[in-house]
């Protein structure tokens, strides 16, 4: 019977501690990247490119998450810190498409066609960081987004052999926001780990070309 009762408290303790382990990563990412995070645009490093990653779209316009990110992009490229910009998302589906109103948001706000790449086949974070290295052969790259998802977006960049920067974007996140982190920060150890290749790469489409082939 004492045999039983160790055994189960022995299984606890692993389950515990497995479960500490699990709700610490965004936290240790966090404490990673921070030197690589920026508050100001005016502040971080010149880069070839930003990354706007994709978000929800509400009617065919950008949701108030994803025009943030946006309107990150468009200061980092008319103060010269970026000469692109790259918007990464979901597009698997006709009827869903989170990169094409953002193309349009850019283009509205003046930024010259050439200068914006579409990735259509951003489906998660390290499927864009590992397309954005590999299909449009970014070297360096500042990555806007919410202070919920910066720190995960830009160690899975990092450790992809970009050199990643990150300017955090207006707009809090909610408790469900970086809830979510936890989970999704676990799901980018074991993809980084297991070196995972998305399914869909495609063909290449350097940042020194034209953006507007990506469009379609």
């Amino acid at each position: 019977m004492s045999f039983i009762r160790s055994y189960y408290r022995l299984v606890i303790i692993i389950v515990l501690v497995c479960a500490i382990v699990c709700i610490s990563v965004p936290s240790m990412m966090r404490f990673a990247m921070h030197t690589f995070i920026y508050t100001s645009p005016f502040d971080v490093p010149t880069t070839e490119v930003a990354i706007v990653p994709g978000a929800s779209v509400l009617s065919g316009k950008p949701s108030p998450v994803l025009a943030e990110r946006a309107d990150m992009a468009i200061e980092l490229y008319k103060t010269g810190k970026v000469s692109k910009i790259l918007v990464t998302g979901d597009n698997g589906e006709l009827t869903y498409d989170e990169v094409t109103p953002v193309r349009k948001y850019l283009t509205n706000a003046g930024i010259p066609a050439a200068d914006i790449f579409l990735d259509h086949a951003g489906f998660d974070t390290y499927s864009s960081m590992y397309r954005a290295r590999t299909v449009f052969d970014a070297q360096s790259v500042t990555i806007v987004t919410q202070d919920f998802h910066l720190p995960r977006a830009l160690y899975i960049a990092r450790h992809l052999g970009l050199t990643a920067y990150g300017v955090v974007t207006q707009g809090q996140g909610s408790i469900i926001d970086y809830a979510r982190e936890v989970p999704a920060s676990d799901k980018a150890l074991w993809d980084l780990a297991t070196e995972r290749v998305p399914k869909y790469l495609g063909s290449d489409f350097p940042l020194t070309g034209s953006g507007i082939g990506t469009w379609y």
